[in-house]
């Protein structure tokens, strides 16, 4: 009898090794998991291209661009116009000072 109480002993301080061994493997593949684990990155929202939205940038730029020439043209005949104003009045000032 006392062989199998040996034997029994034997076999449950076994186990209880197993048992640590088991816990610690089971540890080890846990903690490898969790530094295996790739970081999880936000997506960012895309939108789709819309090319509507662009035509209608690219139209509106244009337009602007369009008006503000027309205006420098504008402003420049309406510069010139002055000067030859202003010109030929200093001409008929000097000429009514001299009493022509």
């Amino acid at each position: 009898m006392s062989d199998a109480i040996e034997k029994a002993a034997r076999e449950a301080v076994e186990a209880a090794e197993n048992t640590e061994l088991t816990r610690q493997i089971a540890a080890i593949l846990a903690a490898q998991q969790l530094l295996q684990q790739q970081p999880v990155v936000a997506q960012q929202a895309t939108t789709p291209f819309n090319a509507t939205r662009w035509l209608v940038v690219g139209g509106v730029v244009v337009s602007v661009g369009l008006v503000a020439s027309l205006f420098a043209v504008a402003l420049a005949i309406g510069a010139t116009c002055a000067t030859v104003c202003l010109l030929i009045l200093r001409s008929v000032w000097q000429d009514v000072q001299k009493g022509r």
